[in-house]
């Protein structure tokens, strides 16, 4: 298995309505490409005091391969710059074993 993490920060610079236009037309994507949403919150709480996302997406993959596919496809990428331009995030892959 393999798990795409992204943490969301949004502050006043974010443009709600794009974010809100990116978020419905991922999720499809995502599961098209075999991908399946453990986790999509802005219930994030932090457990020390430091930095804390407002939002957080875990996404979990049957592979690699299926994640870097989705991700580089057309149809993602036409949607790609709602999020880029809306919010700040910072994304990652983890690989492991349950």
């Amino acid at each position: 298995m393999v798990y795409f993490l992204v943490l969301i920060e949004q502050d006043q610079a974010v443009r709600p309505a794009a974010y809100a236009e990116y978020i419905a037309q991922v999720r499809p994507i995502v599961e098209r490409y075999g991908g399946r949403y453990l986790v999509r919150t802005d219930q994030v709480i932090p457990m020390q005091e430091g930095d804390c996302p407002d939002r957080m997406i875990l996404i979990e993959w049957d592979s690699r391969e299926r994640l870097e596919a989705c991700f580089s496809s057309d149809e993602y990428r036409r949607i790609r710059k709602k999020r880029e331009h809306s919010v700040r995030s910072r994304a990652m892959i983890v690989e492991g074993v349950q």
